[in-house]
């Protein structure tokens, strides 16, 4: 199955930023990519967040949304919009990945679960959960004859929801990223490839790269890791658009030489002796 993965220097335009992800629908789709991938904050990327207050929308109102649904039904392709920063009428905004269908239909949603509250030093500090509510459950959704996982970005550090996705078996795991550029370099291809093998799918990362807009630089490095671990492509530090070919059997043959899903047990509570 041909997959797109789209690497993004998302801004803080969300109109900006809808014109580089239906382009890269429209070409996703000649070159027969059944799905496109795009990172998370594809709307728009900003950490000024009185500024974004101006421009973030509830998914029904959101234009970005709208324009690629509309392309996706257009060009006949489905679209893992990877996140949108969306409104909500508690006041609190989601961090939100939608699934759109070739006929332009929303197929899943998804809220990050994780939130990412830290601080780095040096006066890089990130709450995500003074503005954004979190998610509180996994999904997965059929598409193209396949089930798809999700997850967002810090996600990627819990591997209790990916142990769920395994038990569902997922056939290929989204994790859309905005990740970091030092925690980048240290953990994103070994975190990756360990959630590939340990539920044995393919996974596929589309990440932002790059100086933002907004100031923030992302790691880029957008991958798409196979069931075995062996890392298929990495995009590197620059903006573009890949089409990729997954083996699809490969998952039934990984599972049947090394059955870790079907051999896991459930473990009872911890004694301390």
């Amino acid at each position: 199955m041909k997959i797109a993965v789209l690497q993004m220097n998302g801004g803080i335009d969300p109109a900006a930023n809808a014109q580089v992800v239906t382009a890269a629908i429209a070409d996703a789709a000649t070159q027969d990519a059944k799905i496109l991938f795009t990172p998370e904050m594809s709307n728009m990327l900003d950490r000024d967040r009185k500024r974004a207050a101006e421009k973030i929308r509830c998914e029904a109102e959101d234009d970005f949304l709208a324009q690629a649904r509309g392309a996706a039904r257009q060009h006949g392709i489905n679209v893992h919009i990877g996140s949108l920063a969306l409104g909500h009428t508690d006041g609190k905004w989601r961090n939100r990945s939608i699934l759109i269908d070739s006929v332009g239909e929303i197929r899943a949603r998804y809220d990050k679960i994780h939130l990412f509250d830290v601080e780095l030093g040096g006066g890089d500090n990130w709450r995500e959960s003074s503005v954004y509510k979190g998610g509180d459950q996994a999904v997965l959704a059929d598409i193209a004859g396949h089930r798809l996982g999700f997850s967002i970005c810090y996600d990627m550090r819990f591997s209790a929801l990916y142990a769920e996705l395994g038990k569902a078996r997922a056939d290929i795991i989204a994790v859309p990223a905005a990740f970091t550029v030092p925690t980048g370099g240290a953990h994103w291809h070994v975190l990756l490839r360990a959630r590939a093998i340990e539920t044995s799918s393919f996974v596929v990362a589309a990440a932002q790269c790059g100086r933002h807009e907004d100031g923030r630089s992302t790691y880029g490095h957008s991958l798409v890791v196979d069931p075995w671990g062996r890392v298929l492509l990495d995009m590197g530090e620059d903006a573009g658009m890949t089409v990729v070919d997954l083996n699809m059997e490969q998952i039934g043959e990984v599972r049947q030489k090394l059955p870790a899903l079907a051999n896991a047990r459930e473990i009872g509570d911890y004694k301390i002796s």
